[in-house]
């Protein structure tokens, strides 16, 4: 099972993802295998990236949120109007550092 991400680790990768373009768009066929293996791509060349939900698409980017989380074994750091922000660390040679949970006391 995938750890959550904390609100500080949300806002740091929300931070990181602010100038990003996105690199995939969920379109009018909605969440596609071809879709789903173009995230996962996109994601173990970048750990974060933007993922735009066209106004054509059956998905709502809330909708579209749980099927891209689970066939990809990321995490959704952010949905803003039509976009997602999407993080997973890479297994090999991670570039993206995220803050540690703090400590409770």
């Amino acid at each position: 099972m995938i750890p959550t991400l904390s609100g500080k680790q949300r806002s740091f990768l929300r931070a990181l993802a602010h100038d990003l373009r996105p690199v995939v768009q969920i379109g009018v066929a909605g969440v596609t295998p071809g879709v789903l293996a173009e995230i996962a791509r996109a994601l173990e060349t970048h750990e974060l990236i933007k993922v735009r939900v066209s106004k054509e698409s059956p998905l709502s980017p809330d909708e579209a949120r749980a099927p891209v989380e689970s066939e990809t074994s990321s995490q959704v750091a952010q949905v803003i109007g039509r976009m997602l922000v999407i993080y997973r660390r890479r297994k090999k040679d991670p570039k993206i550092v995220r803050p540690k949970e703090s400590a409770k006391k």
